[in-house]
């Protein structure tokens, strides 16, 4: 069993898979960055100054103060967060729609053809025939 299992893990799906999921983290934290580094001051900048990640409707208030006893934290919906998430979600997008369309485009390149000129066959009568001589 343990064979198998090792077999399993060893073939080069599951590496592939594994590295896939961890590029995807790294990935995914780059495009956060660059979304809440990035894009989302620009679109802030155009939209008035709004500040996209504070963004967030409160539906009860904070009780008490924070690190004391009985402190309770605002409830609120933060939907500029979740605003932030979906323009992360259509960078991530676009980035792998560019990268499923250019491999597509290499898949569809045609195979460049042998050059021009005298076939094998060709070549061997040629050999036989000097070899007569």
């Amino acid at each position: 069993m343990f064979k198998e299992f090792k077999d399993f893990i060893m073939t080069g799906n599951v590496i592939d898979f594994a590295i896939a999921v961890i590029l995807a983290g790294a990935v995914g934290l780059v495009v956060n960055g660059f979304v809440n580094d990035i894009m989302m001051p620009i679109v802030g900048h155009f939209s008035g100054g709004i500040d996209f990640s504070a963004m967030a409707m409160e539906l009860s208030p904070a009780v008490g103060v924070e690190g004391e006893a009985g402190y309770k934290a605002a409830n609120s919906i933060r939907y500029g967060a979740w605003i932030n998430t979906i323009i992360s979600l259509i960078i991530v997008g676009f980035v792998l729609f560019m990268m499923a369309r250019s491999a597509a485009k290499y898949k569809e390149a045609p195979a460049p053809e042998a050059p021009a000129g005298p076939s094998q066959e060709d070549l061997l009568a040629e050999i036989r025939d000097l070899l007569r001589k």
